[in-house]
């Protein structure tokens, strides 16, 4: 893979430990419940890891990505700060969570603590983790950003964010559901190609979910979006966080 100078640098950086330590960067550790996908509804406790491959124009956490925001914590301090909650679901979400190669053991220490893990992650990067539900985004064309106001993360993006060898070995491997970001109607065209491309993807197993941070947008997203979602035999995917909360951190 060609290197993108510049870019790649910087997120190395991120995952730089200070010696000797084992460590990971967590922009926010909180309990609320998970806003979507197949656990909808559960009361859940929430570590997110900072920092990404990838840099989508629409991320709704830039905290974790473009703005790399968070503290360096070591396995132990994590799972401190988890037993800290009543909740017994923990979503390991991000950024990347697969950036970090301690993430092994933190999902080894919840699994022996008896928590139901889910792991959020793009399906660029493989981890040998524990998880009982790996909830995949793959990232479509629809997320890239503006070659013009972004050309080196454009390229690098668009370099990265397709790996459909490692969404293959981890849907091979763990209890998953698959969850694509949709824009505009057009989209479904490039979901029916990848999952051509994935035959071993369960299609009952595919969420899809409108792109957008705002309710109103959402539910005109969603008039359109349902009725694809029952054509194509996709489960719809809402974004129940923004329903509740609103477009607000830490929930």
């Amino acid at each position: 893979m060609t290197r993108t100078p510049g870019v790649f640098s910087r997120i190395e950086k991120v995952m730089v430990r200070p010696q000797g330590q084992r460590q990971i960067r967590i922009a926010e550790i909180f309990q609320s419940r998970q806003g979507e996908g197949l656990l909808t509804g559960t009361e859940s406790i929430f570590v997110r890891t900072s920092g990404c491959n990838l840099r989508c124009w629409f991320c709704d956490t830039p905290y974790a990505s473009w703005s790399v925001e968070g503290e360096h914590l070591t396995v132990e301090e994590i799972l401190a700060r988890v037993r800290g909650f009543s909740a017994r679901h923990v979503v390991v979400t991000g950024g990347e969570p697969m950036l970090f190669p301690d993430l092994v053991e933190l999902t080894q220490c919840l699994d022996r603590d008896g928590y139901h893990i889910t792991i959020e992650t793009s399906g660029t990067r493989y981890l040998p983790v524990v998880c009982h539900l790996l909830s995949i985004s793959p990232k479509l064309s629809n997320s890239t950003p503006s070659s013009q106001k972004h050309p080196r993360w454009a390229a690098a993006h668009e370099s990265r964010r397709h790996r459909p060898e490692v969404v293959k070995r981890l849907v091979q491997s763990y209890s998953y559901q698959i969850k694509f970001v949709i824009d505009t109607e057009n989209d479904l065209e490039e979901v029916d190609s990848y999952l051509n491309e994935v035959p071993e993807i369960d299609r009952s197993r595919v969420l899809l979910m409108p792109q957008g941070i705002d309710q109103k947008i959402l539910e005109e997203k969603a008039r359109w979006l349902k009725p694809l979602c029952e054509q194509h035999g996709f489960r719809f995917c809402p974004r129940k966080q923004i329903e509740w909360y609103g477009p607000v951190r830490g929930k």
